[in-house]
């Protein structure tokens, strides 16, 4: 019967044996990872920062060619809402050009033209006024001046006590 024990002995011994040996396997391992461990985070995080770089590089070009591509929309939405805006300006100027026609209010080209002929009146005046006062004063009972001289009169007399400080 001593050789059964013997057996039995022999084969616990081994398996004592061979968890010690994957005990050790175990803490050499980790051991090992201990020392490699530091060197293998390092590299990873080095790894990482070389990958975030590249992201970056890459998520800021798509950045640039978004904005260039909005500012190219920005700048064609604003000539379509200019030309829009100048469609909706003449459309307001006719409408009131019409409205202010229909009150008798006179037109840029009436108002123009009406400024033209006083103009025209002012200079005439003027220069009936040269020629009085380079002519010698003629006689009142002269008729040939008749009605045509006396608004020329009376308007010449309007501009004199305008233009003195003396009443007269």
């Amino acid at each position: 019967m001593a050789t059964q024990d013997d057996d039995g002995n022999k084969g616990s011994d081994r398996i004592k044996d061979s968890a010690q040996q994957i005990w050790l396997a175990g803490l050499g391992a980790f051991a090992k990872m201990q020392q490699e461990g530091s060197k293998a985070f390092e590299a990873l995080v080095k790894d990482g920062a070389g990958l975030q770089k590249k992201t970056q590089q890459a998520a800021e070009e798509t950045l640039a060619q978004a904005q260039t591509r909005m500012a190219g929309f920005a700048n064609e939405f604003g000539t379509k809402a200019a030309g829009q805006w100048g469609k909706l300006e003449n459309i307001f100027e006719e409408r009131v050009a019409r409205a202010l026609e229909k009150l008798g209010v006179p037109s840029a080209a009436e108002h123009a033209a009406l400024q033209a002929r006083v103009a025209a009146l002012e200079a005439e005046l003027q220069r009936r006024q040269g020629k009085s006062a380079a002519a010698p004063a003629r006689s009142a009972s002269r008729k040939t001046a008749g009605r045509s001289a006396a608004p020329a009169t009376a308007a010449k007399k309007a501009v004199r006590r305008g233009s003195s400080s003396k009443p007269g």
